[in-house]
């Protein structure tokens, strides 16, 4: 092992996980000049004339030296999106272009393009097990998709276009980041705050505190946007904070007030820019559109396939939605004398509805998941279902909140030691200088090495409310939710099997069936052994009741029908967006459209979601956003698998039994051969869609 005292660089230091304590933004330009060099060595090694195109010989030490590469950026790339300050981001920038070009050049290289098909053609490519074939041909696809067939100028514009994308969907994070960064109110008349729950109140406290301002501090981040949103009596507040919301990195942004500021942050021609760009490199590509491109390694065969699938389901949620309208229409102007409801109303009126109709309201429940409590209770689920068990660890890590845990398999070596299986980081709270959401990503991916087997790592991330008033944070159950969502993500990455890097784990994984475990996951959110295992009520203790439980479980699918249309707005925005991009295409008079044909719930005209739909435009769901809805059908398919068995008279025998298929089909394969045939091979068929419209309440029962 190398020592760490000879390589002070702890972006060289490939011998452990990533030291985060030794890291300075100063680091970064030399190690990835470093890396490069290394990279570029390799390559031109293997893509030699006598080197032969075997998997020895040029695929395994050109996969060395590019994972050194891939893990040093992506510690980079992690920390400017986990605790971004001036510093890291102008290194980040600066070093941007350069790791974009070394990708785009590789993709159009030639002569190893030529080598990966010599080694597709030869006999000994029969001989290679089913991971190491797959991974040459999901190579050979990349390389079409990378321009390899690309001449002069086009190879040279064609880089240019990957250079510039890639700039602008960093351009297009920052604007998103720094804009709801830069907002806050501050409310000092405490009559404001009628309504908002003490956690909350408290929270904004703190944070005008901490800001050294009087009263009350609110910010776009969630744990404080939102539940102003649901709770705030305060119309106005309520109108403001919403405004300023999806105003964000706008032209109509409701801040800062500095206009050279506000044009600065407004991600609208950044959009326009990146949609020319990839409707240009379709082009190069030789396909119609920039859909056509993005769905190439994907399940969906076509735009018109995901079109007619997104539209399919819009109709059979469309009459439930409407049920949902009309029933919060009538209640806001009856109960809540509001005759207009307006978009910053519907979240509020939605909660009060609820409340009423189920006798609860999600910051009761919210009492009951500590988050200490939540952690043990998913932590032993996943140990019934997949015979591991999870351990507190220690190691470096980017803000003391960060906490570190391994995984191990159950059954002993024959040492008597466990099986370390992988290790994850959870950054759960929110805070200024990270990036807004949910989202799991990857310190270092399963591979088998010359002398030892290298275990992944994997960073799962979220934006909680931190604890307020020294008392463990508490989450709301759609955070519980979020919770068992990217720790699936997570799972995926560190139960695999696969020793090959470029199919272990997520790796090689469709978009479209990525989510497959995410959305698995969140079903055991609704089991009553698992919400009893985990909730324990912050003041007494106790467990949630069972009776709570029960009407949280018959809400389960309130307003499902408008929730469904929501994403299927989102969805098919995006397919149309890059299906039918031309130049002189309004964005916003396509998405009015969208709207026009499944949206019940129309924004104001001053709403310009599209500006901060980072999935899209910075976060690689570009023609992918459908893959929510694609994968939940497989997810909850799945599922209905664990359903079944617990209905069966030897139940527990039946669900340890799905569980390690579930495991061994779906998790431990990884990326080693397409999703389509892992689902099979798990369910015995093809996907349905029946359990997806059950699970969503949307589908008729027969009234007595």
């Amino acid at each position: 092992m190398t020592s760490t005292a000879l390589i002070p660089n702890p972006l060289l230091d490939f011998s452990g996980l990533p030291r985060f304590a030794d890291f300075s933004p100063a680091l970064v330009a030399s190690a990835i000049e470093e890396l490069l060099l290394q990279a570029r060595e390799a390559v031109e090694a293997a893509a030699r004339a006598d080197t032969p195109a075997s998997w020895e010989s040029f695929v395994a030490p050109l996969e060395d030296a590019t994972e050194r590469l891939s893990r040093a950026w992506g510690m980079v790339g992690h920390l400017n999106g986990v605790a971004d300050t001036p510093e890291l981001r102008a290194a980040y920038n600066e070093s941007l272009p350069r790791i974009t070009q070394f990708w785009t050049e590789l993709g159009q290289n030639r002569a190893l393009y030529e080598k990966y098909r010599a080694l597709q053609d030869s006999p000994a490519f029969a001989a290679l097990s089913p991971a190491r074939r797959r991974i040459v041909e999901l190579a050979l696809q990349s390389f079409r998709l990378g321009g390899v067939e690309l001449e002069s100028p086009q190879r040279e514009r064609f880089m240019a276009l990957s250079e510039r994308q890639a700039a602008l969907a960093q351009k297009f994070s920052e604007n998103v980041l720094d804009a709801t960064d830069a907002w806050e109110l501050l409310i000092e008349d405490e009559a404001r705050l009628d309504g908002l729950p003490e956690d909350v109140r408290h929270a904004a406290r703190e944070g005008a505190e901490a800001a050294g301002k009087p009263g009350w501090r609110f910010t776009l981040h969630m744990p404080s946007y939102l539940p102003v949103m649901q709770y705030a009596t305060d119309r106005t507040l309520r109108e403001t904070l919403y405004r300023a919301y999806v105003t964000r990195a706008s032209a109509d942004a409701a801040a800062p007030a500095d206009p050279d500021r506000v044009k600065a942050l407004d991600n609208s021609a950044v959009i326009d820019e990146i949609l020319a760009l990839r409707a240009e490199e379709a082009r190069l590509l030789g396909y119609a559109n920039f859909a056509e491109v993005s769905l190439v390694p994907k399940m969906a065969g076509s735009p018109g396939e995901v079109a007619a699938f997104l539209r399919d389901l819009a109709a059979r949620a469309r009459p439930f939605a409407q049920r949902d309208l009309d029933e919060l229409r009538a209640f806001a102007r009856d109960e809540l004398g509001l005759a207009d409801l307006q978009s910053w109303d519907v979240a509020f009126a939605s909660e009060r509805l609820k409340e009423k109709r189920y006798a609860f309201s999600e910051q009761e429940v919210k009492r009951y998941f500590q988050l200490p409590r939540v952690l043990a209770g998913l932590f032993g689920l996943i140990e019934r279902l997949f015979d591991v068990r999870i351990l507190e660890d220690s190691t470096q890590t980017w803000h003391p909140d960060v906490r570190f845990h391994r995984i191990e398999r159950r059954a002993p070596e024959a040492d008597g030691r466990h099986a370390l299986v992988g290790h994850f980081y959870l950054d759960l709270y929110a805070r200024p200088g990270k990036r807004p959401g949910a989202w799991m990503d990857d310190a270092r991916g399963r591979r088998r090495l010359p002398t030892a087997l290298q275990t992944p790592a994997a960073y799962l991330t979220c934006n909680f409310q931190p604890p307020v008033g020294g008392k463990p944070a508490t989450l709301a159950h759609d955070d519980v939710i979020t919770l068992f969502h990217e720790f699936g993500h997570g799972l995926h990455h560190m139960l695999t099997l696969v020793d090959d890097l470029s199919v272990s784990g997520i790796s090689g994984v469709e978009w479209d069936a990525v989510e497959l475990p995410s959305q698995f996951m969140e079903n055991f959110c609704w089991e009553w052994e698992n919400v009893q295992a985990m909730s324990a009520h912050a003041d007494t203790g106790e467990p949630l009741p069972r009776a709570l439980f029960d009407r949280m479980l018959a809400a389960r699918n309130y307003q499902s029908g408008l929730q469904t249309l929501r994403q299927i707005e989102f969805s098919l925005f995006d397919m149309r967006l890059h299906a039918e991009w031309r130049e002189g295409l309004g964005v916003q008079d396509l998405l009015d459209e969208v709207r026009a044909e499944v949206a019940l719930l129309v924004p104001p005209a001053f709403n310009r979601f599209q500006n901060s739909f980072s999935h899209i435009f910075a976060g690689g769901y570009a023609a992918g956003y459908y893959s929510y809805k694609w994968a939940e059908v497989l997810s909850a398919d799945a599922y209905a698998a664990f359903e079944e068995a617990a209905q069966a008279p030897d139940a527990p025998v039946r669900l340890a039994e799905t569980g390690r298929r579930f495991l061994d089909e779906i998790l431990a394969v990884g990326g080693s051969r397409p999703a389509i045939e892992s689902f099979r091979a798990f369910r015995g068929r093809d996907p349905q869609i029946d359990a997806l419209l059950r699970h969503s309440g949307m589908v008729e029962t027969a009234t007595a």
